[in-house]
């Protein structure tokens, strides 16, 4: 008997999309699973849909943009025109969608069961920092959640707060799978003297990395920090590298494959990440390095972004700074000793496994399996 079949649909280079590849991971030995985005095949799927890397998700065209030519704008991008072009029309039992850039696709294809759309953020508010994106950008995005996401038989995000936005402007029920990582074996190692601080993640100069760098130069407690930094804006990378040339307390790193990622991370003592919120998503931000501290057996310290101080403070996983500055962050490392140090890290332990994939990423199978009448 054919296993039902499930399209995971997704623009991005899923191979390398920790979110997207959770999806795969989680369903190939449960469905016939084919997925389309950039980028080769991941393991376990049955097909893969391979959208060309110079065709472009993101491009809008601006007349029509400005126009408020919705439709236009999304069917006349070549990304979702080369995907339709390639996926069969009724063919699919059901298909899980990333993101909302997907969902119109998705409900186009006409799968047998329904969508599930899975939204990475509060779309309406990626770039909400920037006018140009509030009075052109938004609208568009909007457009797309009321008309499309709005007829998905499910939808999941990344947070509650994110969840209650989407709910309370749009209208729809939201499901919270968060970007868990997947359980590791590992154990909490000994406190280090200096403690030694660690920040995975991208390069953005919109994520204003000083606020970190200088609360540990400002510091009198014994810490070192490395950045491991995604090259998304080398410029940006570079300035930092330059600027911090001379420190005996800071090294701007290459990034570890994520293979290596847990176990190098292992090697700290607390994985750090102060926010500050220029843009909606960014005051809700609950990323992937969370949870790859937990999996890395570290204490976390974090601004007071709600959702990452909410899992801090309710499972004594570390420190919440008072603000996104400098100050306050030097506050807190004001404060470490290596017992404390060592009390988080237990925390993490001892909270690693609730806070995995395994158990995180439930609200997706709950969806999944709705859809296609499997039981969990």
């Amino acid at each position: 008997m054919s296993r039902p079949s499930l399209l995971i649909l997704s623009f991005s280079p899923i191979a390398d999309d920790a979110r997207v590849l959770k999806q795969v991971r989680l369903f190939a030995d449960r469905y016939d699973v084919t997925t389309c985005g950039y980028g080769p095949a991941p393991e376990g799927v049955v097909e893969h849909h391979e959208v060309p890397a110079d065709l472009l998700a993101w491009r809008k065209d601006p007349r029509w943009l400005l126009a408020r030519q919705y439709s236009r704008v999304y069917w006349g991008n070549a990304a979702v025109a080369y995907a339709r072009s390639v996926l069969p029309v009724g063919e699919f039992d059901a298909v899980l969608a990333d993101d909302v850039d997907t969902v119109p696709l998705a409900l186009s294809l006409q799968p047998r069961r329904g969508v599930h759309a899975d939204l990475h953020e509060y779309a309406p508010g990626q770039n909400s920092e920037l006018p140009r994106w509030r009075w052109f950008v938004a609208p568009y995005i909007r457009w797309i959640c009321r008309r499309f996401v709005s007829r998905a038989a499910s939808v999941t995000t990344v947070g509650q707060g994110i969840a209650e936005r989407y709910t309370r402007e749009f209208g729809f029920p939201v499901g919270v799978v968060t970007n868990a990582a997947p359980y590791a074996e590992l154990a909490p190692g000994v406190v280090g003297s200096p403690v030694r601080l660690v920040h995975s993640g991208n390069a953005q100069r919109n994520r204003q990395l000083e606020v970190m760098i200088d609360g540990v130069e400002q510091s009198t407690t014994p810490v070192t920090l490395d950045l491991l930094l995604m090259p998304n804006d080398e410029a940006y990378r570079d300035e930092l590298r330059a600027r911090y040339a001379g420190s005996t307390r800071v090294r701007v790193l290459d990034p570890v494959p994520y293979r290596d990622l847990l176990r190098t991370l292992n090697g700290y003592d607390v994985g750090v990440f102060v926010l500050p919120p220029v843009n909606v998503n960014y005051e809700w931000t609950l990323p992937n390095k969370f949870f790859d501290y937990v999996q890395a057996r570290l204490g976390v310290i974090v601004g007071p972004s709600p959702e990452m101080a909410r899992e801090v403070e309710a499972r004594g996983l570390g420190a919440v700074t008072a603000d996104f500055t400098a100050a306050g962050f030097a506050a807190v490392l004001g404060t470490l000793e290596p017992r404390v140090v060592e009390s988080w890290r237990q925390a993490s332990h001892q909270h690693a496994r609730e806070l995995s994939a395994e158990v995180q990423s439930t609200g997706w199978v709950d969806a999944v399996d709705r859809l296609l009448d499997h039981p969990a």
